[in-house]
């Protein structure tokens, strides 16, 4: 059975307060792709959805939202802010390796820093998994693909080429397993999960007075 979720994101979402505001890479995709269509009639799978960011935006938004996450605590905060909105999402508990929808299920899968928290194999066994759940011509959407970079680069244990556990530093700190990726292994990783039409853009920036990089890949990628 595969298992791509790593246990630590139970205890973060149990105890971290933040996850309430989408994320601006997403909200710019959205808008620029899909404000103009029929959003009802479009399928979005808000990928390892956490305490539920972009669900409530998405769902807000009037598109039919599902949300999976193998944190079963962030599922309830998910499902809970969604009530106290007065919106709804199918939000479910799932390792990302194993989504329990149809082939070709999906117009959309957004991935908002998730796919980052893992190996090299995971990251293929997801990207794989993603591939088959949308639609022909569907598109995968990532973000928070953290670049060599980003703060936390080098940091902790190696685990194998650009992949660190117990980072100490960093915003990436305290998070388990994180994998910093070179643009050349995006495009591999993607295309070797099937993807094609690739566009891939890049954000770094500064926090605390320069003291911390952020530094990271989007990827869109058609089915």
């Amino acid at each position: 059975m595969a298992k791509t979720f790593n246990d630590i994101w139970e205890n973060v979402h149990k105890n971290a307060r933040w996850g309430r505001y989408p994320s601006e890479d997403v909200v710019r995709f959205v808008a620029r792709n899909y404000y103009s269509k029929d959003r009802s009639s479009i399928k979005i799978l808000d990928l390892g959805c956490g305490a539920g960011s972009n669900t409530w935006y998405l769902a807000r938004e009037g598109f039919d939202v599902y949300a999976v996450d193998g944190s079963a605590a962030a599922v309830r905060k998910n499902l809970s802010y969604l009530d106290e909105l007065g919106l709804r999402a199918n939000v479910a508990v799932s390792d990302l390796a194993e989504l329990k929808y149809g082939d070709g299920f999906f117009d959309v899968v957004i991935d908002s820093a998730a796919i980052s928290a893992n190996t090299v194999n995971a990251v293929a066994m997801i990207l794989s998994e993603t591939y088959r759940v949308l639609k022909t011509n569907g598109t995968l959407f990532s973000t928070g693909l953290f670049s060599y970079e980003a703060t936390g680069f080098g940091d902790g244990k190696e685990i194998e080429t650009g992949t660190y556990d117990n980072i100490g530093k960093g915003p990436l700190s305290n998070l388990g397993t994180v994998h910093f990726f070179t643009r050349e292994e995006v495009v591999r990783l993607c295309t070797d999960a099937g993807f094609k039409d690739l566009s891939i853009d890049t954000l770094t920036r500064t926090e605390r007075g320069g003291e911390v990089v952020v530094s990271y890949f989007m990827v869109s990628a058609n089915k």
